[in-house]
């Protein structure tokens, strides 16, 4: 809750100061929907973190390492694209990550699609399964939301290289 709250406030006072300031290399337009881009990932990684706590003593059989390390990679792989921004003659290279983003998020989608098929098989507790199917979802969305704010970037890029 406390991160929410400080993304929150980073997301307003870059608002403010798009007001304030009269020239920037990007357009307002851009950097705001950069930055809901931005705070929708957090925002999504905290509601996981609040279910999962939640449901803790549900989730003895439940594995989501893949899927961590398929948000990590999608999460890294939005901020070297954001570092990009500062010097978009690389757009390429921009394009390149915006590629592996776009192979991640296809990952976690086949991934997905394999956790499903185990949770249906009916070999679990239904109460089980409706949590670590909420939890999975959860999860798909921060990865979903990482191809977004890549997809954001790579378009400032373009309209900026």
């Amino acid at each position: 809750m406390l991160s929410r709250r400080k993304e929150k406030k980073i997301t307003e006072k870059i608002s403010e100061e798009l007001v304030k300031t009269f020239v920037t290399a990007l357009e307002r337009e851009d950097i705001e929907a950069l930055s809901t881009a931005l705070y929708k990932i957090p925002k999504s990684v905290e509601k996981f973190a609040e279910r999962y706590s939640l449901a803790s003593q549900h989730l003895q059989a439940a594995d989501f390492r893949k899927q961590a390390e398929l948000m990590l990679k999608g999460t890294e792989t939005v901020v070297e694209m954001v570092r990009q921004l500062r010097d978009v003659q690389h757009i390429e290279r921009i394009k390149d990550l915006n590629d592996r983003l776009q192979y991640v998020e296809g990952e976690a989608d086949k991934l997905m699609v394999e956790l499903l098929r185990e949770l249906y098989s009916g070999r679990r507790d239904p109460l089980q399964v409706i949590i670590v199917k909420d939890l999975y979802e959860l999860m798909e969305k921060v990865i979903d939301r990482c191809r977004d704010a890549g997809n954001v970037v790579t378009q400032i890029a373009l309209k900026n290289c």
